[in-house]
């Protein structure tokens, strides 16, 4: 008889359990992954591509009032919430459809059922209706939003929430500045709803370059959307109809539906890791090595529970390399250096390699090099709206270290620009590209003047001759 029931035994059935499955299953492993709610984890559920119909839903009035400058004449466009929501969800049914079918054609065992460790070969499942042997065990149970500790935080939503609303509300404060935040923000923005943003810091997407986040908030607030940052709620209270928002300086904000947005944590909680001796990190993160393998031998994570870079792609990768390396003969450790990203904002932005206060740290001479100008579209659409894109450049190789983009298909841009940076690309080799016109995009073979700081003023001296 076998030793052990499967060979590996997935906890969790998002993006990177699923890949881990199905290729180690190639390799030849026998394999079964455990998912107590639906597969496709967050970012097919309840994350990244929900999300993405729904900012598209909300660009769709930003092109009705455009097409007036094209010759287009058209009836007062209606939206109806109800019907976005049916659609996104038999998209999602879908989705969580082709997974299935690919963990099911790769000879993967599937459990509809929440597995937790009892030891660190040893698997219950279902209340500990049923237990399961495993020589290897991989934890991807992901992360989860979470809400502070605030009086009356029970009546707000998070993300989970926001996509299964029943009606839109007339007005919502969501309190955040990161990726989750900003990009509801846009969405709720663009459907209609009166937005206003809170954020405890100084100015939203802490970690973006500087000069992204400000032209971000410009455009943002051109928008009508109300960003009030240093500020945190202390208070929620609920009214007829409607929520009052006590702030941290005591001023109250009244809002149709309040909406947290301020961080996600690792999902390790409940699993049983710390009994079987696994070590766990800051706000429970699973510790892994290079390899993606725990204190423990035998089990090993990959994904948002590891808190490295909590991204789909990076699971996706993570969660490959794994399979590679334990099942595959084939040692393979992920690079987190120059991962591509975008929030998708309207309008979006996006970003790899390193914003420009932590190059200027790494290269002695750094070279910048930026265009800020009117997209084309807009010389008839009137939309006052601005592009932004910015290189930095190592002064001493020539090698760019980052890309930083703020417009229309910003995303779209980044991806490109992230292979550039991944084979080492200078700004030479930029130079001799020939442009594509005309395109937004051209600009970054075009730029040819190096930004310079203007002089620091001694205080007390007079602007001008």
């Amino acid at each position: 008889m076998a030793e052990f029931d499967f060979d590996l035994f997935v906890i969790g059935g998002g993006s990177g359990g699923v890949r881990a499955a199905r290729i180690a299953a190639g390799h030849g492993a026998k394999v079964a992954i455990a998912e107590e709610y639906r597969l496709g984890g967050t970012c097919v559920i309840r994350g990244c591509v929900p999300k993405k119909l729904l900012v598209y839903a909300s660009r769709f009035r930003d092109e009705f009032e455009d097409a007036a400058g094209f010759g287009w004449s058209l009836a007062k466009p209606a939206f109806d919430w109800p019907t976005l929501i049916a659609n996104k969800d038999a998209e999602i049914a879908r989705l969580e459809g082709l997974y299935r079918a690919g963990l099911e054609r790769a000879g993967v065992a599937i459990y509809e059922a929440r597995a937790e460790l009892a030891d660190p070969h040893t698997l219950s499942l279902g209340a500990g209706q049923r237990k399961i042997t495993a020589r290897t065990i991989l934890v991807a149970t992901g992360g989860r939003p979470m809400v502070p500790q605030v009086p009356g935080a029970n009546h707000a939503i998070t993300s989970n929430e926001a996509f299964h609303l029943e009606a839109l509300p007339k007005s919502i404060l969501i309190v955040g500045g990161g990726y989750i935040a900003v990009e509801f923000a846009g969405i709720f923005n663009g459907l209609g709803v009166d937005t206003t943003l809170i954020y405890r810091g100084p100015k939203i997407l802490r970690g973006f370059d500087e000069e992204l986040r400000d032209h971000l908030t410009e455009e943002l607030l051109k928008r009508g959307i109300d960003i009030v940052c240093n500020a945190e709620v202390a208070a929620i209270d609920k009214g007829w109809g409607h929520y009052h928002v006590t702030l941290s300086d005591g001023s109250k904000v009244e809002t149709g539906k309040v909406m947290y947005a301020t961080s996600r944590v690792p999902n390790s909680q409940a699993l049983g890791l710390e009994a079987v001796g696994v070590e766990l990190g800051e706000k429970g993160a699973i510790i892994v090595d290079k390899f993606s393998r725990t204190s423990v031998a035998s089990i090993y994570a990959v994904g948002d529970v590891t808190n490295r870079v909590n991204l789909t792609p990076v699971a996706i990768r993570e969660g490959h390399a794994f399979a590679d390396t334990v099942f595959g003969n084939r040692p393979v450790c992920v690079d987190h250096e120059l991962v591509p990203t975008a929030v998708f904002a309207t309008p979006e932005i996006g970003a790899v390699g390193l914003p420009e206060h932590l190059a200027q740290a790494r290269y002695p001479k750094l070279d910048v090099y930026k265009a800020r100008f009117r997209p084309l579209k807009h010389t008839l659409s009137g939309r006052d709206e601005r592009m932004f894109m910015k290189l930095l450049v190592d002064g001493e190789s020539g090698r760019i270290v980052g890309c930083h983009f703020l417009g229309p298909d910003a995303a779209e841009l980044t991806q490109m620009a992230a292979i550039a940076l991944r084979v080492g690309a200078t700004k030479a080799d930029f130079d001799a590209t020939m442009a594509l016109h005309p395109t937004a995009s051209e600009e970054l073979v075009t730029m040819r003047e190096k930004w310079v700081a203007p002089p620091k003023r001694v205080a007390g001296e007079k602007a001008g001759p």
